[in-house]
């Protein structure tokens, strides 16, 4: 496991690494995806042949999953699953919250079932490097973190995302203004894998999503449970693309409690 995770690291920054050039000389847009605002650029491309090109050299008989198209079927039962750039608008507007995300998983590359083994996410702009091992703990550029301390929902800093498509970003900004008045308040800061990071580290209370995709949490989900976090589907479902909180077990139960009422099931 320990070489696994060193390689994951070791790709991990080097993909960070590209990310950052890339940025400092201009951004091309090279496509849009689902709609007009979820783009893919350039730099998202070439950091992805680049993590799978390191890969492929190193586990040829592993699968991965990459967001931006890359899917091979491996034969060993692991599957590294790859965000080369988690915040692509964050990245083509240079706002420093950008990441590289790079999760080993064991077994079918389907969060609901799949086991996680490693998880790196290192924040292109700043070089923080977050990563986790299954039993191994958690930790910040070398340092071990836990999440923040339980705190009742009215002083939780909580973080959300909001997806690609207009319509259903409104009725996700309905469910964030019904909850609001029961947080301290919301940040929206546009990375899924940095938002667990952050609950990882105690920079957040908690983190909820409607839409997610396997790759902006494969590595981050890890991150926050080494770090003593918990996650949580919609209605005791496996998190996952329908629904994913992540906090501290405590608090978990109380943002559930509060969005029990909500509309989540039609987002």
């Amino acid at each position: 496991m320990r070489e696994l995770h060193d390689l994951n690291v070791s790709i991990a920054v080097e993909a960070a690494e590209l990310a950052r050039a890339r940025r400092r000389v201009g951004v091309a847009v090279a496509a849009s995806k689902s709609s007009l605002v979820d783009i893919v650029t350039e730099a998202d491309r070439e950091v992805e042949r680049l993590v799978v090109e390191r890969l492929r050299a190193a586990r040829p008989d592993d699968g991965i999953l990459g967001e931006e198209g890359t899917s091979i079927a491996g034969t060993s039962g692991l599957t590294w699953v790859i965000d080369p750039i988690d915040g692509t608008v964050n990245y083509l507007y240079d706002i420093p919250a950008y990441a590289v995300s790079i999760g080993l998983v064991e077994g079918d590359p389907d969060p609901a079932t799949w086991q996680p083994l490693s998880g790196v996410v290192v924040n292109a702009a700043s070089g923080e490097r977050f990563e986790a091992t299954r039993g191994g703990g958690a930790t910040l550029d070398g340092r071990p973190i836990r999440v923040a301390d339980a705190v009742p929902a009215a002083t939780a800093l909580v973080g959300t995302g909001f997806g690609y498509d207009a319509a259903r970003r409104q009725r996700q900004a309905a469910i964030v203004q019904e909850l609001i008045g029961s947080v301290r308040d919301i940040r929206r800061i546009g990375a899924a894998a940095l938002d667990l990071a952050n609950v990882a580290s105690g920079r957040l209370n908690a983190y909820f999503e409607i839409g997610l995709q396997p790759w902006d949490f494969a590595a981050g989900a890890l991150i926050v449970e080494e770090a003593g976090g918990s996650l949580h589907g919609w209605q005791g479902e496996a998190p996952g693309s329908r629904f994913l909180l992540a906090a501290h077990p405590q608090v978990a139960a109380e943002i559930l409690e509060l969005m029990a009422p909500l509309p989540v099931e039609g987002v």
